[in-house]
Parts: C-alpha cells; structure tokens; sequence
C-alpha cells in the first residue's frame, strides 16, 4: 500500500471521506495530535488501526465526531458532563459515556466495555472531515503503538507510511499533546487521563474536583483478569469440540453442530473484527443448543492474534467469587 498525502482543500477532504467510507485508514490533523482515522462503525477498518499500529491490545480508542448533536447520537449524557461539552467542546476533551443501545460502533472501538470516549476535536480541518463524513471516526494518535505521538503530517509518514492510505496535512498541531480524559462513577467526574485541557479548568467547570481513578473502581482493559467473559465456561486452543462444547473456530475446519468461526480463511484482521460480537453471539448459540461450556480454536500468537489471545485469556479465566 502506498501513503498519499492529501492536502487540505474540498478535494482533499473529499477525498479523505471517500477512503474512509470505503474502510481505508486516513490520519488527520486534530488540535493535540495527528488521528489515525477509521469509520467507527466499520469492524474491518477499526480492527486495521490496530494492526497498523502494531497495538498490541485491543485498548479503547476515541471516537471524534462533529458536535454535540452527533456525540449524543453515541454516548448518553449525564448532567456534569453536559455541562463539560458545553464548556470545552469543541477542544482538547474527551468524555467517557455509556454507549447508547443504537448507537452505530464497533465494539472494539471500546474495547468491549459498555461505555465510549467521544470527543469533538477543535481543528478547522477535522470538524471539516467530520462534517462531510457525517458518523463518527474512530482515532488514536497515528504513530507505531509505543512511539511519539505526531503533530505534522511527515511524523505520520515517518512511522506508518505504506501502512495507512493516505495523510490529510495541514501542518503541525496546536496543543501538541493528547485530550484530557474523563470518565465519570456515579455521575461524578474522574480524571482518566491528564491532557490538553487543564484539570483547573474542568474543577472550575463543575465545582468540584474530579476524582483520580485510583480512588474509585474503574472498568478498563487491563484492570480485571476476569473480563469480555460469555456465561458459558470457555476451553482455549481447542482442536475439536467435545460433545458438550459449543465451537468458537479459526480458520479452515470440519463442520461442526453449535460453531461459529472467527475467520474462515484464518484472516487475524477479520478475526480480530468479529471477536467481540461473535464471544457474545457464541454464548447465545450454545444456551439454544442447551450446552454450558464453549471451546475456542487456536488462534496463532502473531500480529493481531496477541491481542485477540488476550481478550479470550481475560474471557476464559476464573470468575470472581
């Protein structure tokens, strides 16, 4: 794949939502860093910021929309944080909400958690590209997992180039560093991430500080060994399935009753796509067959296939008493 470098006109944005409504990778300018953009809807091309990362889990990602409106299409509002957006949005914010029930993300633009980051960045550039886009993009910062975040368009084709479709440039970002994060327990905000907005900005804000998240219990990847966990008993790197054992399958394989499969061709990328939906859908599959145990194929440790032996690690492993 060859990186084309888009430049910031009306055909250059055209061009960027044509790309991403065909599942392509596009990285924009936003006001803290360069975005690493996908249709936040689309599994296949959320799952393929992972892999041109190199993420190595299946961490939440931010979804960037263009204003409140479309944000409330995602996530449900609580009172204090209808009151951030009205402050700080558009700027260097992101809110972590509930999900709404309709709301078109993928799942593992959340990692599988029943909450989303949304945000809607300040950027003439990006509210241009998610405006004409008209959904939610889904962008972590656009660098190799573990790098320097970027702020010009050449740092994106420094680390990703021939890995993503193409750059919108629009030269170097103004913040410089990621959006604050809040998250919120009880209706009460908590400070997930310190970032481009100033934590004595969000106090005067609300009132009150906002609560670190050590202090309260915080449902995030990586936290709990126990996690993305179907009712159903889970087997891992499974050959066949026994008699009692619905199939959660990898690649080619004979038929059997109660299966589904990650990939037929063993495509990690699609895998990876179809993993949270199809822990859930499995589950379902095997109560209608009446059984209580799921087997899971073998899924290689390389690539996405690390992140994808995470989440049914964390799903297979024993429950809290």
């Amino acid at each position: 794949m060859h990186t084309v470098t888009l430049e910031n006109t009306d055909e250059g944005i055209t061009r960027a939502v044509e790309m991403l409504r065909s599942g392509a990778l596009v990285a924009f300018p936003t006001e803290t860093v360069y975005g690493l953009g996908a249709d936040a809807g689309n599994d296949l091309a959320v799952a393929g910021i992972f892999e041109a990362k190199g993420r190595p889990q299946f961490n939440p990602l931010i979804v960037h929309v263009a204003d409140q409106d479309a944000a409330r299409k995602f996530v449900e509002f609580n009172a204090d944080a209808a009151k951030l957006a009205q402050a700080f949005w558009p700027g260097p914010l992101t809110l972590v909400l509930p999900t709404r029930p309709d709301a078109n993300v993928s799942p593992l633009c959340s990692a599988g958690l029943p909450t989303a980051a949304i945000r809607v960045p300040a950027h003439p550039t990006a509210h241009k590209l998610l405006s004409a886009f008209g959904g939610g993009i889904a962008a972590p910062s656009a660098n190799p997992s573990g790098k320097v975040s970027p702020t010009t368009a050449q740092h994106v084709l420094d680390g990703l180039q021939d890995r993503i479709a193409a750059v919108l440039d629009d030269g170097a970002c103004e913040v410089g560093v990621e959006s604050t994060i809040i998250g919120f327990d009880d209706g009460r905000a908590v400070l997930l991430r310190p970032g481009g907005l100033p934590i004595e900005d969000i106090s005067a804000c609300l009132g009150y500080q906002p609560l670190p998240p050590q202090s309260v219990e915080i449902t995030a990847p990586g936290q709990l060994t126990s996690h993305y966990a179907p009712d159903c008993q889970m087997r891992l790197n499974a050959e066949t399935p026994d008699a009692d054992e619905a199939y959660l399958a990898f690649g080619p394989t004979a038929p059997f009753p109660a299966t589904l499969n990650l990939s037929p061709t063993a495509d990690l990328r699609e895998a990876a796509a179809n993993l949270f939906a199809y822990l859930r859908e499995i589950d379902a599959v095997a109560k209608s067959a009446g059984l209580k145990k799921i087997a899971v194929a073998r899924v290689p440790e390389t690539g996405l296939g690390r992140a994808i032996n995470d989440r049914l690690r964390r799903a297979a492993a024993p429950r809290p008493a």
